[in-house]
């Protein structure tokens, strides 16, 4: 079976205002990117927009209409100082969550051994109430919640190594006891949560902060060692993951240094571990990088493999 790529143009119409790193080339660099001969086999899908429904197993209705209102007709809306809203923001977001949740079905109906899900805006920081971090919804935390609703699935891991912590997806699956939320991040740096003693309602989050400065020796080992045990011994039945390439060492955002091979590396072992609890069922969405070009490369690596797991 091919890896599935979900995507959708509709990623250019969030336009962030100049100078935002959350930008509109992102998505250009790494669709570039994902052009080369090299990808010609990934199984193309366009993201479609999610049904509301789909949002409402995270977020209440109130902050749904919340979010929905604030959608501007022109120029833009600031929800906070970094989180910002244009007229194509919400349609943007919409098909993140329905490309998420369609990945998520693929996978799961054996159409896909995999999928990476390249949309924007970006969505492990949005919480059940509150926008912030660039993020509207909170796409891997609803795909989590309908692949466990929807296909009745036992248990799911979600793993983030977005060099910020997703304290969105910490905070939507908090309670949630049939998932595993596991993090990666630079302690201190935004958002200022994500300590090791913040481990969920039922023992369900898994939070391994990164001194600044660290590199690929110390984040394989914490994989090896805490990470990738934990999601094993969990037994899910499909693994999600945040896939953010800020930990970049070129990253403008943050402090540490891990190079694209790393993120290569940390893919490769999620998809080993993948192949021996769920029959390499693994959907990753992107969340953040902001150096264009390491973002692009360190994309094309972590796609690269994930195709590699599929075949």
């Amino acid at each position: 079976m091919a890896t599935q790529l979900v995507t959708h143009p509709a990623s250019l119409d969030h336009v962030t205002p100049p100078g935002h790193p959350e930008q509109v080339a992102r998505f250009e660099y790494m669709t570039r990117a994902l052009l080369a001969p090299a990808f010609d086999a990934l199984d193309r899908r366009e993201a479609p927009v999610t049904d509301r429904a789909e949002i409402l197993r995270c977020h209440p209705e109130s902050y749904v209409e919340r979010i929905e209102d604030a959608a501007p007709m022109e120029g833009y809306r600031s929800l906070d100082a970094d989180t910002h809203m244009s007229p194509g923001s919400l349609g943007a977001a919409m098909r993140a969550v329905g490309g998420a949740c369609q990945a998520v079905d693929m996978v799961l109906d054996e159409e896909a051994t995999n999928a990476f899900v390249l949309m924007r805006p970006p969505g492990h920081h949005a919480e059940t109430e509150t926008a912030m971090g660039f993020c509207l919804f909170g796409t891997v935390a609803i795909a989590a919640k309908r692949a466990l609703d929807h296909h009745g699935l036992d248990r799911v891991a979600v793993i983030d190594f977005d060099v910020h912590h997703g304290n969105g997806t910490q905070d939507l699956l908090w309670n949630e006891e049939r998932a595993l939320f596991c993090s990666s991040h630079q302690m201190p740096l935004y958002p200022g949560t994500g300590a090791s003693h913040e481990t969920g309602a039922h023992g369900n989050v898994l939070n391994v902060p990164l001194a600044p400065m660290t590199g690929g020796a110390e984040m394989k080992a914490a994989y090896d060692n805490i990470i990738l045990p934990a999601v094993a011994n969990h037994r899910p039945e499909l693994i999600l993951v945040s896939a953010g390439f800020d930990a970049h060492m070129a990253d403008p955002l943050a402090n540490l240094n891990w190079s694209t091979e790393d993120f290569a590396w940390v893919t490769r072992r999620i998809c080993e571990v993948a192949a021996d609890v769920c029959d390499g069922r693994v959907v990753s969405s992107l969340e953040g990088g902001y150096d264009l070009d390491a973002l692009a490369e360190s994309c094309a690596a972590h796609v690269d493999v994930l195709m590699e797991a599929g075949a």
